[in-house]
């Protein structure tokens, strides 16, 4: 009886554990298509030199670079957790 609910807990887990590794990777997935956007985009030259265009490609500019850092940090994570199993 233990080993029983013991099994059905672990694979419960299991099924759990990827479920998430698989929504990183959607996650991871979208990042970097948005990542690539962001990039094409701002490397386009401004046509408008108003504060507050400049402004919103700064804040572009900033998010980019965090979902940049986001998924390096993801990989970085998962890439250890697979060196070590």
């Amino acid at each position: 009886m233990y080993s029983i609910a013991v099994s059905y807990f672990c694979i419960k887990f299991a099924l759990t554990v990827l479920r998430v590794q698989d929504s990183l990777e959607e996650s991871l997935d979208l990042i970097e298509e948005k990542y690539e956007t962001m990039s094409e985009i701002l490397s386009r030259p401004l046509f408008y030199d108003s504060p507050e265009v400049r402004k919103v490609v700064q804040d572009i500019d900033d998010v980019r670079d965090s979902l940049n850092q986001v998924a390096f940090d993801l990989t970085k994570k998962l890439e250890k957790e697979t060196e070590s199993e």
